[in-house]
């Protein structure tokens, strides 16, 4: 599902405009992004949570030349499936 496929569900199941659901929708993400970026974790109960988890600094290779790069450390956005997620998931039906 696509962003715009999003949209069109909630604009369809809210009976809302497009323009509305889309700024329920971008709203949603911006608060996510936000939450994340402050270092917060996001618990969405049945649903999974989203986390940041630190990598550290490294040295790769650069796999056109060969030669030796220094990758910086950086952050990582991690979702983690719910039970309930993962039980409607493999629920034959």
């Amino acid at each position: 599902m696509t962003k715009a496929q999003l949209v069109e569900e909630v604009a369809r199941t809210t009976q809302l405009t497009k323009k509305h659901a889309e700024l329920i929708v971008n709203t949603v993400f911006e608060s996510i992004v936000q939450s994340l970026r402050e270092g917060e974790k996001i618990e969405l109960r049945g649903f999974g949570s989203f986390r940041i988890r630190q990598r550290g600094a490294r040295i790769g290779r650069n796999p056109k030349t060969g030669a030796r790069v220094q990758v910086p450390p950086k952050r990582i956005p991690y979702f983690k499936p719910g039970k309930e997620l993962k039980e409607l998931l493999n629920h034959d039906s």
